[in-house]
């Protein structure tokens, strides 16, 4: 499962960059088409071989991999895309909305495969899974380009090199974006490996089973939905959110490490969830707000690629922690470094608010 998990994100590390300099050049919504239709043909893959009984790991493998480059295509071309159709006026509201059907998703995405896979077997979810896409695909062939907001690109493209040159000084010259784009990498390496530390919790800490996991993965994708819905029901993006998102992500963690009783920890990971989502949806809005049109694609690539990029490591990182000093350790050390990375983002950010008030 580890390693499953480690070529799904590997394409992040390997094509994070690349995927925003496409997101800039080409239509958005041929090309979330393009990675949706992808990720289509790797669910059917997915579908032929549950179907088929084969236990070919390295097959499994390579779709994996395949489904993750596929993601770290489309999300860039997503996010874009989004923009295109709401606005700057709506898009904190828009990418908020977008989090909770996420992970309204997450909650309840579990339990109704349980019950299918219980009945009719694990090919069935993977069935059901491709021809969700057609939906998908659908909506988006059913769109009126003409009506989706105008943004400014140049007619002639420099090569994709020197485009990924061109993010990387942008996010380099704007101290903000630059600040984002640090807490997003340290935090989510050291502090996001749930995939990792939640299953760990559940078997190791509270001595529990594949129940107490389901239930504690439901706290923290439940605590993300009511995140996701307080972020769209304050309708704009904020520095003050993110620097709580992540503050009270860190708390969290924090007062988490030492706890071993079930109830608890449900209680503590719903937290964590609210904090997660305000933390991500402030910092993905912000960065779209602040990028130009025709950056746009390549600095919420680089946000991708702060957030999972580094995931491999990070999860590697996170095991070591658990195997020396349990998940104790891990939420420890995870916790600190947020903290440690939130202080950074008020000592910078005093300044300009303290200009604020005396102008």
């Amino acid at each position: 499962v580890g390693f499953l998990a480690f070529c799904r994100f590997a394409p992040f590390t390997v094509f994070g960059l690349i995927s925003g300099v496409a997101a800039d050049r080409f239509d958005n919504r041929r090309l979330v088409m393009t990675t949706q239709t992808a990720s289509m043909v790797v669910a059917a893959a997915l579908t032929v071989l549950a179907f088929s009984g084969a236990e070919i790991l390295w097959l499994a493998y390579v779709l994996a991999a395949a489904a993750g480059t596929a993601l770290v295509f489309d999300a860039p071309g997503r996010h874009a895309l989004t923009f295109q159709m709401v606005g700057r006026d709506e898009l904190p509201n828009a990418v908020a909305l977008n989090a909770s059907l996420f992970n309204a998703s997450r909650v309840v995405g579990p339990g109704v495969a349980g019950v299918i896979i219980a009945a009719f077997g694990v090919g069935v979810c993977f069935a059901l899974n491709t021809v969700s896409f057609l939906a998908v695909l659908t909506s988006l062939a059913l769109m009126r380009p003409e009506e989706l907001v105008p943004v400014v690109r140049p007619e002639q493209h420099p090569s994709w090199l020197k485009s990924i040159r061109e993010g990387l000084s942008y996010a380099r010259r704007s101290p903000r974006v630059r600040l984002i784009l640090a807490m997003t990498m340290v935090v989510s390496t050291v502090g996001f490996n749930f995939h990792v530390l939640v299953p760990v919790l559940a078997s190791e800490t509270l001595d529990a089973g594949p129940q107490t996991f389901g239930v504690l993965s439901a706290a923290f994708g439940g605590g993300a939905l009511v995140g996701a819905l307080l972020t769209a029901s304050i309708g704009r993006a904020s520095w003050k959110g993110l620097i709580a998102g992540v503050g009270g992500f860190s708390v969290s963690l924090l007062v988490l490490a030492p706890i071993q009783t079930v109830v608890a920890c449900a209680i503590l990971l719903f937290v964590v969830g609210i904090c997660f989502t305000l933390w991500t949806s402030n910092s993905q809005s912000l960065l779209q707000l602040a990028a130009p049109d025709h950056l746009r694609g390549r600095v919420v690539s680089l946000w991708l690629f702060a957030f999972a990029g580094l995931a491999p490591l990070g999860g590697l990182f996170a095991g070591w922690l658990s195997d020396i000093g349990g998940t104790e350790l891990a939420f420890f050390v995870a916790g600190v470094t947020g903290l440690l990375m939130t202080l950074l983002a008020v000592r910078e950010l005093a300044p300009q608010y303290a200009a604020r008030r005396g102008g």
